[in-house]
Order: structure tokens, then C-alpha cells, then sequence
């Protein structure tokens, strides 16, 4: 039986110590490749290079594993992955491990779940995995709870357009009291910018942000990560539609163009003129 094939990225850069992590959790499980940023591109949500070119090169790894770092996004290497350097297709995408959470709305930011967006978008499935601590606890603690959840998804696949968002909590190398499928919760970081000011006089800012609590319901992944669980919650990216507003305001809004030239004759819908 062939061994399933993982492409692993990141958005905290191919050196991180996290993605080393995440690829020794896996690598006796199935064949890898990794295909990660040059360098740092935390933040950049599902953004993509349009106004400069991609460049890509080898890189050694251990296990002769093959790696390569692109001058781009963890979106740009799943791209570029799967139209150019891979003659396989992924049987999933895993990204991370990243340094800090994303639970709660700070996922709509996060570059380490842009890479798993995209697989989606190709209806390749995918995990991000993001370490609360940081800088903090050694990130061993997380390997041994990995393995098992990529080997679920592999053998029970999640719906097309669907990719697990997980979290490991604050002080995890000496608290974690289980793992919990879990909603996406409402907290986020909001802006914090620190003035400075350049030797030439001119000021400047570092964005920064805070911490920014929000009541949760218990079974978000904020709340189940303040008790000491892995939260784990499925995100579906296919159908972006707000069926609720559709319904309500379709009428209405279709009628503006008449209202505002009765004259008109407009097309059936989905067909031009």
C-alpha cells in the first residue's frame, strides 16, 4: 500500500524551529515535502505575490526529505507546489507549527492557515497547527498528538473545501487535559501602534495589537484552550455565501437597477444580453 504523500508548510519561514516539528511528528508516517517561505510572512492571511517574481531553490534537509524556500507566501508555495515543483499531488497540506495561537478571529489573519486555505481551494485537505506559547515551552510537547489526528484525517476525509484549524494551549509542556473538537471563537488582537521615531526626525510605527476578549461560547477554541485542551475546528471555505442575506435582501436589491432606470429591460438572471 503506498505511503500517503504530506506537503508541509509554514508562514513563520523554512528555519523555524516549528516546521522542523511538525515534520518529525510525521515524517515516519508518510512520504513529505516541504515547500516553505525564505522568510518570515506572519500576517499575510491568504495573500498572494502578484507585483514581483517567485524564486525558488532547494534546500537540504534531514532524511533526504526534499525542501524548497520560496521568496513568497505559505499560499505562493502551495501554488507553487502543486502547478510546478511536486510530480505528485499532495494527499494533504499541513502548515505550521506556528509561533502563537490562532483561535478565535485572529485566523482570518494568519498565514499559517492561508497555506491550508489554499489546499482547500484545490480540494487538497489540510491542518494548521499553531503552539500558544511562542517563544515559550519547548514545541516537543506537541509531536506525540499530531501523528494521530493527521492519520484520522487521511483515513476518514474531511468534506471537500473543509481544513482543521488546531491550537495548542498556553503551558502545554505541563498542562494538556485532552483534545476537543471546537468552534471558532470570537477573540482577535486588535491594533496597538508603538510611535517611534527615525534618527532623521521623521516618526514611524510598529503596528503591535493586544488581546482583545470577547464572551465565548464554551465549546469555542478559546475557552476549551484556557482550560487546558487542544481545540480542534473544522473551517469550511467553499461556500462563502450568506444564505440568510441572500434570501432577505435578493429582492430588494435586484429591484435597484430598476428603480433607478424603469426604463430598462434587464436579462434573466445568469444570462447577458
Amino acid at each position: 500500500m503506498a505511503r500517503p504523500f504530506i506537503l508541509i508548510t509554514n508562514d513563520d519561514g523554512i528555519q523555524a524551529p516549528g516546521i522542523r516539528h511538525l515534520w518529525e511528528a510525521v515524517q515516519e508516517h508518510a512520504d513529505i515535502a516541504i515547500i516553505a517561505p525564505h522568510t518570515e510572512k506572519s500576517g499575510c492571511g491568504l495573500g498572494i505575490t502578484w507585483t514581483k517574481p517567485l524564486n525558488v531553490r532547494p534546500i537540504q534537509w534531514e532524511g533526504n526529505t526534499p525542501a524548497w524556500s520560496v521568496t513568497g507566501t505559505p499560499a505562493d508555495c502551495v501554488k507553487m507546489g502543486v502547478s510546478i515543483i511536486l510530480d505528485r499531488r499532495p494527499d494533504l497540506v499541513l502548515s505550521g507549527i506556528n509561533n502563537g495561537s490562532n483561535a478565535g478571529r485572529t485566523v482570518l489573519y494568519s498565514g499559517t492557515v492561508g497555506g491550508v486555505i489554499e489546499a482547500a481551494f484545490k480540494n487538497i485537505p489540510g491542518i494548521a497547527f499553531s503552539f500558544a506559547d511562542g517563544q515559550g515551552p519547548s514545541l516537543a510537547v506537541t509531536k506525540k498528538y499530531i501523528s494521530p489526528l493527521v492519520m484520522h484525517v487521511l483515513k476518514n476525509p474531511l468534506p471537500q473545501g473543509t481544513f482543521l484549524n488546531v491550537n495548542f494551549p498556553q503551558n502545554a509542556d505541563q498542562r494538556i487535559v485532552g483534545m476537543r473538537m471546537a468552534k471558532q471563537g470570537l477573540g482577535h488582537f486588535v491594533e496597538e501602534p508603538d510611535r517611534r521615531i527615525h534618527p532623521e526626525g521623521v516618526p514611524y510605527y510598529w503596528l503591535g495589537g493586544k488581546w482583545s476578549s470577547c464572551e465565548e461560547e464554551p465549546e469555542s477554541d478559546v475557552a476549551l484552550m484556557q482550560q487546558g485542551f487542544i481545540a480542534v475546528v473544522p473551517i469550511h471555505v467553499n461556500q462563502l455565501t450568506d444564505q440568510a442575506a441572500f434570501k432577505q435582501h435578493k429582492a430588494a436589491v435586484d429591484q435597484l437597477f430598476t428603480d433607478l432606470d424603469p426604463a430598462a429591460e434587464l436579462p434573466p438572471a445568469g444570462r447577458t444580453r
